[in-house]
């Protein structure tokens, strides 16, 4: 493993980590079983998004590296290739934990030079992953937000987010918080093949109600809708009426991206699983890492016009959505268009 050119050192300054500051843990117990832990004291915990990127924010805080979820198409495996670990396994397995993020946050946001600007977590691995029910490093982390009043936002996977629903409560008596969770499809044999480590869909929209019901707003990242495995008529309107019934405040649909370290993972996955669909995806991520323009609008459409069916909007912000018939719509439209956010 290529510690030597993310420590203090020869690299200087912009190392990631202080030198000999590297503890590496195998625990040997059900839920980390096969997991290795590598405990690390950071040297900086909030990043500036760069300047190309797509993302709505411009700081993020990340906890993790690596993601026990095992989502095949988690876009941040790459980042697995920056220690010499593998982007596939390595990434799924070998877990970096940042063991002084609460601490560091509370002085980088204590420092002169923080302006309060919108911190995003969740946006390149999830912080509520497995690990954090071990180290218990978000509680801190939200902590340090909350006396700060700095305003930030989740996007999660993981269910633990409700252990720690009061302090969410607390910050958000204080400052803006928004809260994300992610799923794509509510399709329970794609689930278990393509986030095998992540609570059931079902168990995401629960996490939902649970919030939305505590008074904190929550929308849904649709995502990844996946093509040809998840994309069709039925499985969008499943997931969008299962969204609806949760309480979430809005849902917003993001079609599969494959950058490299995640594309080359998730094609070996594809060839395994549904070879008949290599040339088809070989074909529609031709021009590069994202889905045709026209796809991806096409999924949009029809994300949007089903969640006006089913009342996902401000008109309608948190109430529980019942819709008893596959093909019927409660009552009138809310008026107004209907609310699509990231976070």
């Amino acid at each position: 493993m290529r510690w030597e050119n993310l420590t203090e050192g020869p690299a200087g300054p912009a190392a990631l980590f202080g030198a000999g500051a590297v503890v590496t843990r195998t625990i040997d117990t059900p839920e980390f079983r096969g997991i290795t832990f590598h405990e690390v004291r950071a040297r900086s915990i909030v990043n500036r998004v760069p300047g190309a990127s797509r993302m709505p924010f411009e700081w993020t805080v990340n906890p993790y590296r690596g993601c026990s979820h095992a989502c095949v198409y988690c876009f941040a495996r790459k980042t697995h290739g920056y220690l010499d670990l593998d982007t596939g396994l390595g990434f799924d397995s070998q877990i970096v934990v940042k063991t002084n993020a609460p601490e560091l946050l509370r002085r980088e946001l204590a420092a002169p030079r923080w302006t309060g600007a919108h911190i995003a977590m969740g946006t390149n691995v999830d912080c509520y992953q497995r690990a954090e029910g071990r180290y218990r490093l978000m509680p801190g982390i939200i902590e340090a937000l909350r006396d700060r009043a700095n305003p930030f936002s989740i996007l999660t996977k993981g269910t633990l987010i409700l252990r720690d629903l009061p302090l969410l409560r607390e910050a958000a008596e204080v400052t803006e918080v928004g809260i994300s969770v992610s799923v794509g499809f509510t399709d329970t044999p794609l689930w278990r093949t393509v986030e095998p480590g992540t609570p059931s869909p079902a168990a995401r929209l629960n996490a939902v109600r649970t919030l939305t019901d505590a008074g904190i707003e929550c929308g849904v990242l649709m995502a990844p809708v996946i093509p040809f495995l998840g994309d069709s008529p039925a499985q969008l309107r499943a997931t969008v009426r299962a969204v609806a019934e949760s309480g979430a405040t809005s849902v917003t649909p993001l079609v599969l991206h494959l950058r490299p370290g995640a594309r080359e993972w998730f094609t070996a996955w594809l060839g395994e699983h549904h070879p008949h669909l290599v040339e088809r995806y070989e074909r529609m991520y031709a021009g590069g890492s994202y889905a045709p323009t026209w796809y991806q609008r096409m999924i949009t459409r029809q994300v949007h016009e089903l969640a006006a069916e089913f009342g996902i909007g401000p008109a309608r912000r948190g109430a529980a959505r019942r819709t008893a018939g596959p093909d019927r719509r409660d009552g009138p439209e809310p008026a107004g268009a209907t609310q699509l956010t990231l976070l």
